[in-house]
């Protein structure tokens, strides 16, 4: 590296510190620091990718759990019940069109699989869970992650102005992102952006989803014919449920349980920064041609079938 280039990497270094540190002012909402985010990566690259990767997971487990101390439990369960059957159809029909548009497409078996179990679950965290038992190696997993990653970032800025140009209510919304949206950070993004109740909302049900990934995950050992493999929970969810718990049944000062949902809110508004950060330009060519377009597919899939579902059937 050259004088000019450790030059250049030192001033974007500082530029990432002063961006991160912005997104914790007050006013700075979800959708401003993903698309800050993304246009430092884009035009500057990533100069902590490794800081950014672990903490990102990290603040966004601790995020969720800490908007689970504004939520009541009876509410949520309602909620999360009302959901349940839709949920169980969606889930299996999305895996089911994903295998096929992987045949029809030529691609790769597992990076299909893998791309349709992000879709159908909870994005990067189903891909995770389930690439250890289909054995996926680094590019499969590079070219799905990539894929469900440029779908969340899209995700967020279109989902809230259709929600308004269609007229939909807080609570359609919130269903409607939980399902259609893939990983949990842009679905709760979506959520806040739109509402207080769509936020609350959308949370539940996409963390009632994320625990099919323990089904599907068992599931997917028989399909690929893998014996005793790994399978990993999201043991966050049930710190989540035990903060909702908290907030319904014990006399938590008001001050108290708002200053852990406004850190909240900090928190995920850092992350979404961070995960748009890492969205270079390396990652989109990454990604290639076929995985994209059974990702779009996909994805048109489960938002048209549940915006139809909760426009017309409720």
């Amino acid at each position: 590296m050259n004088k000019v280039e450790a030059l250049l990497s030192k001033y974007n270094r500082a530029i990432f510190v002063v961006l991160f540190l912005i997104c914790l002012l007050p006013g700075i909402s979800p959708a401003i620091a993903l698309f800050t985010g993304l246009a430092f990566a884009l035009l500057a690259g990533q100069p902590f990718p490794k800081f950014s990767k672990k903490t990102s997971k990290y603040l966004l487990q601790f995020s969720v759990v800490g908007l689970g101390f504004g939520m009541n439990l009876h509410e949520s369960l309602q909620t999360g019940r009302d959901g349940m059957l839709f949920t169980i159809i969606s889930v299996f029909s999305v895996l089911a069109l994903g295998i096929f548009l992987g045949k029809k497409l030529m691609m790769d078996r597992k990076t299909a699989y893998l791309i349709s179990a992000g879709t159908a679950i909870c994005g990067g965290s189903a891909i995770a869970a389930v690439a250890p038992v289909v054995k996926a190696n680094d590019n499969e997993m590079s070219m799905s992650l990539g894929t469900i990653f440029i779908l969340n970032a899209v995700a967020l800025f279109l989902f809230p102005p259709i929600g308004h140009l269609l007229g939909m209510t807080q609570e359609q919304f919130g269903m409607w992102a939980a399902i259609a949206i893939h990983d949990t950070s842009s679905v709760v993004g979506a959520g806040a952006a739109y509402g207080h109740k769509a936020l609350e909302i959308a949370t539940m049900v996409k963390l009632t989803r994320a625990l099919w990934i323990i089904p599907v995950t068992i599931a997917t050992m028989f399909l690929f014919k893998q014996k005793g493999a790994k399978i990993s929970i999201p043991w966050f969810i049930l710190f989540f449920v035990l903060a909702m718990i908290a907030n319904t049944f014990l006399p938590i000062p008001e001050t108290l349980g708002n200053a852990l949902v406004w850190l909240a809110h900090k928190g995920l508004t850092v992350t979404l920064f961070l995960i748009g950060a890492g969205l270079s330009r390396g990652v989109i060519r990454q990604v290639g041609v076929r995985p994209m377009v059974q990702g779009v597919l996909l994805w048109a899939f489960i938002g048209m079938m549940s915006l139809g579902v909760i426009l017309f059937l409720e």
